[in-house]
């Protein structure tokens, strides 16, 4: 570790997420579970084999344009056992509350919760609550984890890539991280950005039966599509080579971005899934997902090539090619 004290950037899932998951906890709870860094860990039990995953939500503010910190934390958690293949099971939820939380807001959160979970056809089962002075909590924290089942073939894994297969991506990018942002600073436009949050477990079940060799999902949750490329890439040991002008975005979003300086591509999503599978397989996949309500917009964006080892390649719209990188720094804190 190079800092001496916890920055907003080390929670933001870029380069310094990346050191302090590696330079501390990896050096005191590394196993072989865990250093798999996948959205889930996968946990075999006998003749059954798990999908264990945990988050925590501290999104500002609580209600944004298309979900809440409630919606968002059973779609965040759903979505991170369907990127193992895993439907869930079961899910845990537990609270840390401000002193002076309106109640009337609590049971909104709640609500949404308990209606989300019973979409994905999943139970809260277990929880906590715990309350803290005002000022400690900034008026509400959610952590969920959740349980799923895994099916007996070969799971998908973000060490999987090969060279050859095909990078697609179920819609557009930045529509969460913008809703998020706008909504936050007050910024308006002809139409309001909305948030892709969504479960996506029923979108990964049509995806699976398409082509049950998927080699890697990845919801790109914080630090975007860019952060979770350059995971992948690093985990495979492979070089992923994007074509900017495949990538689906919503204008709306597009124009939000430049006016706040941010590339799209590094910018939350929570109700989207990066799929990277066989090629024989790809258009099998393509058409599964643009079937469904929430994968219309899927497109294939690019490849999996071999070299350069851990690298993403962007291809611009100029035909230029261009190295993607994370950002080191918090580009939008409090996101998700």
């Amino acid at each position: 570790m190079k800092d001496d004290i916890i920055l907003l950037a080390h929670g933001a899932g870029g380069k310094k997420s990346a050191d302090l998951i590696g330079g501390l906890f990896l050096k005191h709870f590394g196993n072989p579970t865990l250093n798999v860094l996948g959205d889930s860990a996968i946990i075999r039990n006998g003749a059954h084999t798990l999908a264990f995953t945990t988050d925590s939500f501290v999104v500002d503010p609580l209600f944004f344009p298309g979900g809440d910190i409630g919606k968002l934390a059973i779609c965040g958690t759903v979505n991170d056992l369907a990127a193992a293949g895993a439907q869930p099971i079961a899910l845990s939820a537990a609270f840390i509350l401000e002193e002076g939380l309106e109640f009337e807001v609590l049971e909104r959160i709640v609500d949404s919760m308990s209606r989300t979970a019973s979409e994905v056809g999943v139970s809260i089962v277990t929880g906590d609550t715990k309350v803290v002075p005002r000022g400690s909590a900034d008026r509400m924290f959610i952590n969920t984890s959740g349980i799923g089942l895994l099916p007996a073939q070969e799971y998908p894994s973000p060490e999987r890539a090969c060279v050859g297969d095909i990078v697609i991506l179920s819609g557009t990018i930045g529509d969460h991280g913008m809703a998020v942002m706008t909504c936050r600073e007050g910024i308006r436009f002809s139409s309001e950005i909305m948030s892709d949050c969504a479960p996506l477990n029923d979108l990964v079940a049509k995806m699976l039966e398409a082509s049950p060799s998927i080699h890697c999902l990845r919801d790109p949750t914080r630090g975007g599509l860019a952060a979770t490329l350059n995971e992948i890439a690093s985990q495979s040991g492979v070089c992923i080579e994007i074509e900017e002008e495949k990538i689906p975005a919503n204008e709306d979003v597009r124009v939000a971005c430049e006016l706040l300086g941010i590339d799209p591509l590094h910018v939350a999503n929570e109700g989207k899934m990066l799929v990277i599978v066989p090629a024989q397989d790809a258009e099998a996949v393509l058409s599964a997902l643009r079937e469904h309500p929430l994968g219309e917009r899927a497109a294939i964006i690019g490849r999996v090539h071999s070299e350069p080892t851990g690298r993403v390649h962007l291809k611009t719209s100029m035909g230029s090619l261009r190295i993607l990188d994370i950002p080191a720094g918090d580009l939008l804190p409090r996101i998700c």
